[in-house]
């Protein structure tokens, strides 16, 4: 009986102090500074030249008035049927969240309100630390004691995430249906109700089946909370809707990876408050190019046939790091995912340009020469590792440095990569900017590590600089709606590559389009040689699942990587994807611009050599330049089978 009772006055104190501090949350929020919701949330993305290229949901703002009482109604009665009853939180809904979870022992129930989304709309990213919760939990009662619920209601519809780039309910309504939102219908109005809940999913342009039957949820709900007859159920959906899937001001299928992007690298600047409540909206200032972007888009559209088969590509300023235009797929309605900034690809031959960059600091020349074999390598850990060739093509013979570079040779990229030793190719590419983890064992040679597309255009556009390590980013500027300059790019660029080296590695990856050094195979960049009208350093990249090319001069750098999604081979016909792509986009972009080259150091010599031997010339047919720094010009071989071991 003495339990009961301490229980009983225990859970009645507990009531009485919970009120009493929830009415002083109440009276606090009350005499705080009412939030300004409708500058809140507002984000515009401008682009090289200070256009807009992406607007905040806030600058199409529809009243409540104006909004379909369908989808009002749709809304409320999936996300927060009580919403016009509590204040802010609905007590009953978190106390039975809490027991469904505890009873099934896993997340299964959500008990957030629409203010409490609202709220969580108005930050950059959604951290789940406690302070964050606590600091959303006030700003919610900030919001309710501040605002009437149709206010409210109102500022939730023009700021959430409805897919597809869309955000606030008058882009969602004109993207999908093609009409204003006061016009939808009971049907439209569903649908749209019920993507917030995974945009990416739950939108009819990305998957229409996952859409329609989350529609039939809401649909349900509404049955519930009296705001649908039971009787319409069964005449719901049963013809396909018609879906735009388009703003009428689109031109690019894919910009949206850009933004997107642009967003990401936001979420990691310091000096940036997450709470936009707090800055009143930003102005964020990218390098975006139009013609860039248009350049590549035409390319991919042009080139790619192929239903399932993905792409991606970023475009890069060597001048200032500054991404220019970017690819995350090949259409962004069907799947948001971007491969240039989140997908981890083995890189393949790509990889060996930091391999001879390495090299050039070792005492190697571009006339050093290994012997091109079928080779087994006898590790030191007792295992034998044997590379092949593409298609199992071998010089036998001695060949150089430039020639392996321009025909792409497995077996001299593992000789060299063994008798540096593999931490000195690692040391080289962390030194040009790639952060991702390279395992300093003999098959990074061949590209066998994984790295994300944006990660990798770091070391790239390190050569492409001339040396200079300058991290590739989107974003110049960012302000506030007041103009304020919150965060402003500094170019900490350093030289971290020998000019002399960078200019003869450059110098080499021109031969893989120079037809003079067809011998056993020929240069991995002949196909497009037709196409190149400038002068680029070129790398392709192959393995079995994914297809790279990467290439350069001192106003252009550009990556593309093609594959599926799901790692199933490529074919060799698709190997022609990625080199079309490359050249059209960049001779595109390159037409009628001023061309440059990198001046020649005048510590660098270039001397006419036979183009596979190295040697002197003899069929002036074979003869190209190699290129020396002053004094190494006539060093010779340096194989050594033992290092090898």
């Amino acid at each position: 009986m003495k339990f009961i009772n301490w229980l009983i006055k225990t859970c009645v104190f507990g009531f009485i102090a919970f009120v009493v501090i929830m009415m002083g949350l109440y009276a606090y929020a009350y005499i705080s500074p009412s939030l300004d919701i409708k500058s809140s949330n507002n984000i515009q993305i401008y682009d090289k030249d200070e256009m807009v290229i992406s607007k905040g949901s806030n600058s199409d703002w529809t009243k409540l008035e104006d909004i379909s009482p369908y989808l009002i109604d749709a809304v409320i009665s999936i996300e927060d049927k009580n919403f016009y009853s509590h204040q802010g939180f609905d007590y009953l809904r978190i106390a039975k969240a809490m027991f469904e979870n505890i009873k099934n022992k896993a997340i299964v129930q959500g008990a957030s309100t629409i203010s409490q989304q609202y709220i969580k709309n108005l930050y950059l990213d959604f951290d789940k630390t406690w302070k964050r919760k606590i600091e959303e939990a006030f700003l919610t009662l900030q919001l309710e004691v501040h605002f009437s619920k149709d206010e409210i209601l109102e500022g939730y519809l023009n700021t959430i995430n409805y897919g597809q780039g869309n955000y606030g309910i008058t882009n969602a309504s004109r993207y999908y249906f093609g009409k204003e939102p006061r016009k939808l219908t009971l049907e439209e109005s569903i649908i749209l109700a019920g993507i917030p809940k995974n945009p990416s999913n739950y939108n009819p342009v990305s998957n229409y089946e996952k859409c329609i039957e989350r529609a039939k949820i809401v649909a349900n709900a509404m049955v519930n909370n009296d705001n649908l007859n039971a009787s319409d159920l069964d005449t719901l959906f049963i013809n396909p809707l018609n879906i735009k899937g388009s703003n009428d001001d689109e031109n690019l299928k894919m910009i949206m990876y850009y933004n997107d992007a642009v967003l990401e690298e936001l979420n990691t600047i310091k000096e940036i408050p997450t709470s936009l409540i707090t800055s009143k909206g930003l102005k964020i200032y990218t390098y975006f190019d139009q013609d860039a972007q248009n350049s590549l888009e035409d390319a991919i559209n042009k080139n790619i046939t192929d239903s399932d088969i993905q792409v991606a590509s970023v475009i890069v300023d060597p001048n200032t790091g500054g991404v220019l235009a970017m690819s995350g797929g090949r259409d962004y309605s069907l799947s948001q995912y971007n491969r240039a900034t989140k997908a981890k690809r083995q890189v393949g031959s790509t990889m060996k340009s930091f391999l001879y960059y390495a090299a050039l600091e070792n005492n190697f020349v571009s006339s050093t020469t290994f012997t091109s074999e079928k080779t087994n390598f006898n590790l030191s850990n007792g295992q034998i590792y044997s590379p092949n060739n593409y298609n199992n093509q071998y010089a036998n013979k001695n060949i150089t440095m430039a020639t392996a570079i321009a025909l792409s040779d497995n077996i001299y990229a593992v000789k060299t990569n063994l008798f540096l030793g593999p931490e000195t190719m690692v040391e080289v590419a962390q030194r040009t900017g790639i952060k991702g983890k390279l395992n300093p064992v003999v098959s990074l040679a061949l590209g066998t590590s994984e790295l994300s597309m944006l990660d990798f255009a770091n070391g790239y556009a390190t050569f492409a600089s001339g040396g200079y390590q300058k991290d590739v980013h989107l974003i110049r500027k960012v302000e506030d709606v007041n103009g304020n300059v919150l965060y402003e790019y500094k170019d900490d660029s350093e030289l971290v590559l020998n000019p002399n080296y960078s200019y003869i590695l450059s110098e080499m990856l021109c031969n893989t389009s120079n037809s003079v050094f067809s011998d056993y195979t020929v240069p991995s960049a002949l196909s497009i040689k037709g196409k190149l009208t400038n002068k680029y350093a070129i790398k392709t990249g192959t393995t079995n699942t994914d297809y790279w090319i990467a290439g350069y001069n001192p106003d252009i750098m550009m990556m593309v990587w093609v594959g599926y999604d799901d790692n199933r081979e490529v074919s060799k016909s698709e190997n022609m994807y990625t080199k079309n792509i490359w050249a059209d986009t960049v001779e595109n972009f390159m037409k009628d611009k001023e061309t440059n080259w990198y001046e020649k150091p005048k510590n660098v010599i270039a001397t006419l050599k036979d183009a596979i031997t190295g040697e002197n010339v003899i069929d002036k047919s074979k003869a190209t330049l190699y290129y020396y720094v002053k004094g190494s010009e006539n060093l010779v071989s340096i194989e050594k089978e033992a290092t090898y071991n």
